[in-house]
């Protein structure tokens, strides 16, 4: 503090000396008058010099004298950015989860005799097929996912197929129901269910746009991979306009490739933007060869694509060329 002070002191001496400058008187003689200007311009300028070097090697001892106290407020102003940033991913997966559901798919041992007899229960009498991930469209609890989720209980012909949805009602519990398949569109890998619950138990996520996405920004997925519930995974979109396959075989043009973590359960959950808005409905990864572990390029159907198709299938059911 002592030595801050005496630096203090040397500048204001410095720069006292500058404004006590006497302010040079004009001659009779032009001859002497023009001397005086000359000298008195050299003096300010190397007045000025001095003040300037004063002033840097003043702020080079001072870094070097302190460079712990620098390198502490840099540290400090990135500490709190990064803080930021994860406070906005933290707050982003507290408001988007409540909208996303878990599905597995049940094969019944054998065919109830009535509906009383369902109890969607994994033991003796019903065992998993497989699991995917979803999200509630609207207050009506119309469930968004893939087609290939729900394959199965899209061509059961034999009666024994079952869904069961779990959700996270308005005070955070975890219930189930059984979802009721409305449509399913293969070409884009589509499907449509809807459970049973009440319309101030659902909150449905908000739908963002994917005309507007731009290579390297911030993209999550969220889903349940391999089971585990309410998994977030954070990437950047890697790639626009990709063409991957749908179950029937034909192309869907204008896929979302990123780098977001997509593995096994994820299928049917959303990518979402920083804002937590849709932009995608996660749907394929790339494996490594013999592994089943995702390579890192990973895909997603466009929300504007959802969001065309979504409509037909819960007013007009699947269409004619796709039923089975």
């Amino acid at each position: 503090k002592h030595l801050n002070e005496k630096r203090g002191v040397v500048m204001v001496v410095v720069l006292g000396c500058l404004q006590s400058i006497p302010t040079p008187i004009p001659s009779q003689s032009h001859s002497s008058s023009s001397s005086n200007s000359c000298n008195n311009k050299s003096f300010l300028l190397t007045r000025r010099r001095t003040i300037v070097f004063t002033a840097a090697s003043l702020l080079a001892s001072f870094l070097q004298l302190h460079p712990n106290l620098v390198q502490s407020s840099f540290s400090s102003a990135i500490s709190q950015t990064e803080d930021e940033d994860e406070d906005r991913v933290v707050q982003l997966f507290q408001e988007t989860s409540p909208s996303i559901v878990f599905i597995k798919n049940l094969e019944l041992v054998k065919i109830p005799k009535s509906s009383n007899e369902i109890t969607l229960t994994e033991d003796e009498s019903a065992k998993v097929e497989g699991t995917g991930s979803g999200f509630i469209w609207d207050k009506f609890g119309h469930i968004v996912t893939n087609y290939h989720v729900v394959a199965k209980l899209a061509t059961d012909s034999s009666g024994l197929q079952r869904c069961k949805v779990f959700l996270v009602d308005a005070r955070g519990n975890s219930f189930s129901r059984e979802g009721k398949i409305i449509g399913f569109d293969p070409a884009y890998d589509l499907a449509v269910l809807k459970v049973d619950v009440e319309e101030n138990e659902l909150k449905p996520i908000i739908l963002g746009t994917s005309s507007d996405l731009h290579v390297g920004q911030s993209c999550f997925a969220i889903g349940n991979p391999y089971g585990y519930e309410n998994t977030l995974t954070t990437g950047v979109v890697s790639g626009l306009g990709r063409e991957i396959p749908s179950p029937n075989g034909r192309a869907i043009r204008g896929a979302i490739q990123t780098d977001a973590a997509i593995n096994a359960g994820n299928s049917g959950g959303p990518l979402i933007d920083s804002y937590g808005h849709v932009i995608g409905v996660n749907t394929a990864t790339f494996t490594r060869k013999g592994t089943g572990i995702s390579s890192g390029v990973n895909f997603a159907i466009p929300i504007d694509t959802v969001v065309r198709t979504v409509p037909y299938l819960i007013v007009n059911g699947t269409p004619y060329s796709d039923r089975y």
